[in-house]
């Protein structure tokens, strides 16, 4: 053979070794197949681009770019994202907006998807609201904010989208959007066959038992838990369950598993039931939320929980011996867990241990992140189509909870502060030539009035505050709790604070500076918590005005309080909650 023989080129390599793995993908691996990818110098590209795709199914790559094979399935993927989501559109062509809000979109599924590794310059945050192109359009009109335009494939802001017609093949048109579709419904029913034993070989499958048909019904017929259901792999061997001790089912987040036990002969619609209570404790975060409490108490606590709103939403049947309190409706699981705690030994008898939680150090693992962030993602998008195509009635408390993971919660003392706004609006200085300004003796013949507060508006500025010193609360959270309030006191122009001390007994400090607060207090007591004589003293006492509001820092061990109609707020260590339903805001010391 003459001439000499060609040498490999490791560029083009890796990319189609990218190429290859998206052809896997069980997604996005039809799509792959139907597009036309062009890694030579076909399409004029800086050195900084990536790759451009358009509407005819053309995808072009930066054929002088270094990269790895899993950097190009990304982009490859992200390119694929556009024809299947139908983001070219030829009324938007050239519009950077709706080029930015499609590429939050693409990077928001590729991080569902988990296809490849993002390039450096793709990984950026990605901004609150990605979940509909056209929301996100509007949004950005309004804020325009240059950190979500870096998800682009291409450099400079430049689109990585073109218009050129509908894609066509000797069949017809190409829909992308149907294509997309087929293979999400493909690619979920071969994971229900996989995690339900359906599929062990192809060609050959084994008949689905009431278990498997139960977690069928979640993925085809259930959005709310379709998602969480989808990331568990389901596990009936006798036995492995009979070696972990599991009765009828557990979970485990670490090991992306649910063991059931096929023995408890359960009904199909009771499976559903069960199925239903592990997916929740994964997607509201039940192991992340345990903290310092004891583990077979805080199952118990959630399981409760789970119990009564699973019963509201009729979600299956409940079995025979679940966990079920209607006494308890309508409270949080850190609540229960308070009441239950008074009967630590009784309660923990009960424990069905269906929280396999991981090892001591899972928790810090960037697995685990990886994990919690998947099941938030899962079920607040499993929430939004139920609520969008009204699937069925849900309780208020799981909304909430499902909001709530969806959103780093709100500082407390972001919410002390604004508690202080509400109640404690700025004074304005009037002027008086009563008392003459500073710079009057430089100009004796001139006459100049001081700006002052009015004595009567400040003379109602004050507010009290009720102090748990028992030996339970921590002194630390105090001398947080009491920093900030003297720091917004003084901010809001209230000078004078009434102080109480209680444990046992009332000790009353009388005013106090506000300034002097954090500083000057020394704490008595630290014996029992009973706040009512506290409050008892300020409602009796003469000087303390009948409209000023109460703040109470406790620890959450009290009784019941009789607040006499005063506007009041708690102040609580994270992770505690009140005996009682509060009229006031709660806020959370940590």
């Amino acid at each position: 053979m003459s001439g000499k023989q060609k040498r490999p080129n490791p560029a083009q390599e890796a990319f189609q070794a990218g190429e290859g793995l998206v052809h896997q993908n069980p997604v996005l691996g039809s799509l792959m197949h139907r597009a036309n990818t062009h890694f030579d110098d076909s399409y004029p590209m800086a050195r900084e681009d990536w790759a451009r795709v358009t509407s005819d199914g053309h995808i072009y790559a930066n054929s002088h770019r270094r990269a790895a094979p899993a950097e190009w399935a990304y982009v490859l993927a992200h390119c694929l994202l556009h024809l299947a989501l139908g983001h070219i559109r030829e009324d938007r062509e050239g519009d950077p907006l709706w080029n930015a809000a499609c590429d939050c979109i693409a990077a928001r599924y590729l991080a569902d998807l988990r296809i490849g590794s993002p390039p450096g310059e793709l990984s950026y945050p990605l901004p609150p609201n990605t979940r509909e192109e056209e929301t996100l359009y509007c949004w950005l009109k309004e804020q325009r904010a240059p950190e979500y335009f870096h998800f682009s494939t291409m450099s400079g802001g430049r689109p990585d989208m073109v218009w050129r017609g509908e894609a066509r093949s000797w069949r017809g048109p190409i829909d992308w959007k149907q294509l997309f579709a087929e293979s999400l419904r493909d690619a979920l029913r071969a994971a229900v066959d996989y995690a339900g034993g359906v599929r062990e070989e192809p060609g050959k499958h084994k008949k689905m038992g009431p278990i498997q048909r139960a977690q069928a019904w979640f993925l085809s017929s259930y959005p709310l838990l379709g998602g969480v259901a989808s990331g568990f792999r389901l596990v009936d061997d006798t036995l492995t369950v009979q070696r972990l001790g599991v009765p009828v089912a557990a979970i485990s987040v670490h090991m992306q598993e649910i063991y059931v036990n096929p023995a408890a002969r359960l009904t199909e619609q009771e499976w559903r039931f069960v199925l239903a209570h592990e997916y929740l404790h994964a997607a509201l975060c039940h192991e992340q939320r345990l903290q310092k409490r004891d583990p077979e108490l805080w199952n118990v606590a959630c399981d409760y929980v789970i119990n009564q709103w699973l019963r509201d939403m009729e979600v299956g049947s409940m079995p025979q011996g679940a966990l079920f309190d209607p006494e308890l409706q309508g409270l949080s699981a850190e609540s229960i867990y308070d009441q239950l705690a008074a009967h630590l030994h009784k309660y923990k008898r009960m424990a069905q241990h269906d929280i396999l939680f991981g090892p001591p150090d899972w928790q810090s693992s960037k697995d685990f992140v990886e994990m919690d962030a998947w099941c938030r993602s899962a079920i607040q998008r499993g929430l939004d189509y139920h609520q969008t195509h009204d699937r069925g009635y849900l309780p208020a408390g799981l909304v909430e909870e499902i909001r709530a993971l969806s959103q780093p919660p709100i500082p407390w003392d972001v919410k002390l502060a604004r508690w202080f706004d509400e109640r404690f609006e700025p004074l304005e200085k009037h002027r008086t030539y009563a008392r003459l300004s500073r710079r009057q003796s430089s100009t004796p013949d001139i006459p100049r009035p001081s700006y002052r507060y009015e004595d009567e508006a400040q003379a109602g500025r004050t507010f009290g505050v009720l102090l748990d010193t028992s030996g339970s609360m921590d002194r630390s959270l105090l001398a947080a709790a009491l920093g900030a309030i003297a720091s917004y006191s003084v901010a809001r122009d209230v000078n004078r604070v009434r102080v109480v001390f209680c444990d046992a007994s009332p000790y009353d400090q009388g005013y106090m500076e506000a300034a002097g607060i954090a500083g000057s207090v020394r704490l008595q007591g630290r014996g029992g918590t009973v706040l009512q004589p506290g409050v008892e003293l300020l409602e009796h006492s003469s000087d303390f005005p009948k409209e000023a509001p109460l703040l109470l820092i406790t620890d959450c061990a009290c009784d019941r309080l009789n607040l006499y109609g005063r506007d009041h707020a708690f102040l609580v260590p994270r992770g505690r909650s009140l005996p009682f339903p509060p009229k006031g805001p709660v806020f959370y010391l940590e």
